[in-house]
């Protein structure tokens, strides 16, 4: 059974920092890309950044390019999201999602099997 489990959210003022970590069975980890989301009430699900199986790949929205990193730690099952020079428009839940590249990629939701429960950031100005 695939499972993920996020952790590192919280409140930070505009400029600041954090580090989003998501913890994904063994399963997920070494057979499915993995990747982060992000959604405001109101608004449908948006794709932030991805990551390869290997961890040779990335991409990430142009949104959050320049500031945010994606990354992985192979020996501990869990990838990683930096996010530097935070913005108040970065406020969001955020989402780890694992499956295939092209839907994560894609922003194609309705195609990606396993979520995070979430993990709620907000940046105050």
């Amino acid at each position: 059974q695939v499972q993920l489990v996020e952790s590192g959210g919280g409140l930070v003022q505009v400029g600041g920092s954090l580090r989003l970590s998501c913890a994904a069975s063994e399963l997920a980890f070494s057979t499915l890309a993995m990747g982060w989301f992000r959604q405001v009430p109101g608004k449908e699900r948006e794709f932030v950044a991805v990551i390869s199986v290997s961890g040779a790949n990335t991409a990430s929205a142009d949104s959050v390019k320049g500031r945010f990193t994606i990354s992985r730690n192979n020996a501990k099952n869990t990838i990683y999201l930096q996010m530097n020079s935070l913005k108040p428009e970065d406020t969001a839940v955020y989402y780890c999602a694992a499956g295939r590249w092209k839907d994560i990629y894609s922003n194609s939701v309705s195609g990606i099997n396993y979520w995070g429960q979430g993990t709620q950031v907000t940046v105050s100005s």
